[in-house]
């Protein structure tokens, strides 16, 4: 009897996802635990692996929306590797020729798997996923009334994972610019989100993935939800650069990675941290009230570019670790993130970020807050410029300087303490003893 391959559960909070690429072709002989296809939600791209040694059979399409529990393939277990001659002698064999059984193969399951690909509009979702068994506050679930959203889709950002009138409004700004799909129409039927008409001539549309989907809707989110501001420096790279020239090798062969400027950055957020508390705090709602929650550990999130969208995994307690930990630690992440191997886990619960664009020659931007955090720092380009330098000299030096940013969320934090900050940074990165005294 064929084992089915079906769409797991990865979280209460994802319910759908895209089939992005099959591995194996229809008709394919595979192992147990062979990888067998890609799912990408909108947060994590995960494989599935074969259930069973078999045939496989094919009933989803790469670039078909499905549900969690939604069978996508069949493992014909037991069924060795066939020569062709003899492939009409398998138990599920849909040809009565051995020429075309891949061909039949891949054509007969698709009327079975056209009724799924319908259902796997928002309707059986919200019926797998009832808001009863959402968090929500009172008023959340009664704008979600009003606005027919579906609850199991919006991003929560209150305490525990509760969702809060904020994150409906956000998700109703988001669908009606287009960001997120449209709700479900009266019949059950799903409308489509993109413009109304023909596409000019010589463009093309493509469909957003789910990760740049929630990428889309949380950056509206965070613009809607915070009172964000942005506040900016300059740091002189020299003295880093020069630590960095002087102990790269050694460095390098002693702990096995690379010395980057992201870990001198890291421990300096750290530092910056302990010395403003608030932020490395976030608003949660707790019994109606707006409560501020200051987090005991630094777990910063590192902004990773991959080629479907920018992710941003966590390292966990950053004030524990070395330096050269934290190089390792920001490796494995991001070269984990562009493979697609993140877990779930490790993108959640950052209370701090860091987003590089210098790496691509960005001289100065005002990153978006990642959201229920209350800042994020933005590293930019190193450029050499004319400065005074010494400070307080009167001289003019060239110097390697890098532009600094820091947005937040004038909610929690003042614009002082933003600025005092950022300037702890800047005396960490431009005398590095500093770190090594915690001073």
């Amino acid at each position: 009897m064929p084992t089915n391959i079906t769409v797991p559960s990865i979280a209460e909070s994802i319910t759908t996802g895209l089939l992005s690429k099959w591995h194996r072709k229809d008709g394919d002989f595979v192992q147990r635990d062979d990888e067998l296809l890609d799912l990408e939600t909108d947060k994590v791209t995960m494989p599935i692996l074969a259930p069973e040694s078999g045939v496989l059979r094919r009933m989803a399409n790469e670039g078909d929306t499905v549900n969690v529990g939604q069978v996508v393939g069949a493992i014909d277990a037991g069924v060795a590797p066939a020569k062709p001659a003899a492939a009409p002698s398998a138990p599920t064999a849909a040809a009565p020729v051995a020429a075309p059984p891949v061909a039949a193969s891949a054509q007969a399951p698709a009327p079975r798997a056209s009724t799924p690909a319908v259902a796997a509009a928002p309707v059986p979702v919200s019926a797998a996923a009832p808001s009863s068994e959402v968090h929500a506050t009172p008023l959340a679930r009664k704008l979600a009334e009003e606005h027919n959203v579906d609850l199991s889709r919006v991003v929560a950002t209150g305490g525990g994972g509760r969702i809060r009138e904020q994150d409906v409004l956000a998700f109703v700004q988001a669908r009606n610019s287009g960001v997120a799909a449209s709700a479900t129409a009266s019949n059950g039927t799903a409308r489509a989100a993109a413009p109304s008409g023909p596409a000019p001539a010589g463009s093309t549309r493509e469909k957003m993935t789910p990760i740049r989907q929630r990428i889309a809707q949380r950056l509206v989110q965070a613009q809607h939800t915070a009172a964000m501001l942005t506040t900016f420096n300059e740091v002189d790279m020299g003295e880093v650069m020069a630590l960095r020239k002087t102990y790269k090798d050694d460095f390098e062969k002693k702990h096995g990675v690379g010395l980057g400027f992201m870990g001198f950055f890291v421990k300096a957020a750290v530092s910056a941290l302990k010395a403003f508390p608030l932020v490395n705090a976030s608003i949660v709602e707790e019994g109606g009230q707006m409560l501020i929650e200051k987090h005991a550990s630094c777990d910063i999130a590192v902004a990773v570019s991959t080629p479907k969208g920018l992710v941003v995994p966590v390292l966990r307690n950053c004030e524990t670790r070395s330096v050269a930990q934290v190089e390792a630690g920001i490796k494995d992440l991001a070269t984990r993130g562009r493979d697609g191997k993140l877990g779930l886990d490790e993108m959640q619960g950052g209370t701090f970020t860091i987003t590089n664009g210098g790496v691509f020659g960005s001289l100065m931007s005002t990153p978006i807050l990642n959201s229920p955090q209350s800042a994020i720092l933005g590293m930019h380009a190193i450029k050499n410029r004319p400065v005074e330098y010494p400070a307080g000299s009167g001289q003019i030096a060239i110097r390697p300087m890098m532009y600094l940013a820091l947005s937040y969320d004038h909610r929690i934090i003042d614009g002082a303490e933003a600025v005092q900050f950022l300037v702890r940074i800047k005396q960490c990165i431009e005398d590095p003893q500093r770190l090594l005294l915690e001073v």
